[in-house]
């Protein structure tokens, strides 16, 4: 199971990096719109909002985790709850992006102007790496409250404590220290030699000795 917090790590990392380039990608669109056509698409501001949410949660989550033990933000409970609402952010993100500009880009990028081009192409961009980020996001969720109810169905509470606590052991759990014992403290049986055992031998009584010495006659 130590897998999982380095699975944890690799889809809040890759997450990290496809939210800056759907923030820059949408940032330029949104200049290129407003300067051209004076007109700012509604996908482009929830793309960079939704962008930004990512960027100020998601580091965060990461890197507390590596620093600090116990923290509020890396419970397994916080965690799902807040990553189901991002990846719902991002399908949002990339259904409206979808709605709006599908007949456009469905045909390809292949326009005679450059400006016009190139602002197809990163509306193409915005689409992709928001479903990216929604998938992405939505299979770890499903995932990681999968083996957390297989946790807790046998017997073991982890929704207040970190994936790393919980999972980052081979064994699934948290290791407790073993407790030691000193051998030399338990009781010994005692041996006993097999066969009759001797017996006492005791000395005789004066009054036996004086019973059995011959009589003196004068």
């Amino acid at each position: 199971m130590a897998v999982i917090p380095l699975i944890r790590q690799g889809v809040l990392g890759v997450t990290i990096l496809f939210s800056v380039v759907e923030l820059a990608v949408s940032a330029s669109l949104i200049s290129q719109s407003v300067q051209y056509y004076g007109i700012t698409d509604v996908f482009c501001v929830l793309g960079v909002a939704v962008a930004a949410i990512s960027l100020m949660t998601l580091p965060v989550m990461l890197v507390v985790d590596i620093l600090r033990r116990g923290a509020f933000t890396s419970m397994i409970a916080v965690e799902l709850g807040w990553l189901s609402i991002l990846w719902i952010l991002w399908v949002a993100v990339a259904g409206e992006t979808a709605y709006q500009v599908g007949a456009i880009t469905s045909l390809g990028c292949t326009y005679v102007n450059t400006i016009v081009n190139g602002m197809c192409q990163e509306v193409q961009a915005i689409e992709a790496f928001a479903f990216l980020n929604f998938i992405i996001i939505l299979l770890y969720t499903g995932f990681l409250f999968v083996m957390t109810m297989v946790a807790a169905s046998r017997g073991q509470s982890v929704w207040l404590s970190s994936v790393k606590d919980s999972f980052g052991s081979p064994t699934g759990s948290v290791e407790h220290p073993m407790i030691q014992y000193n051998a030399s403290a338990a009781p010994q049986p005692q041996v006993y030699p097999t066969g009759t055992p001797a017996q006492p031998q005791y000395a005789a009584s004066p009054t036996q000795s004086a019973a059995t010495r011959p009589a003196i006659t004068v």
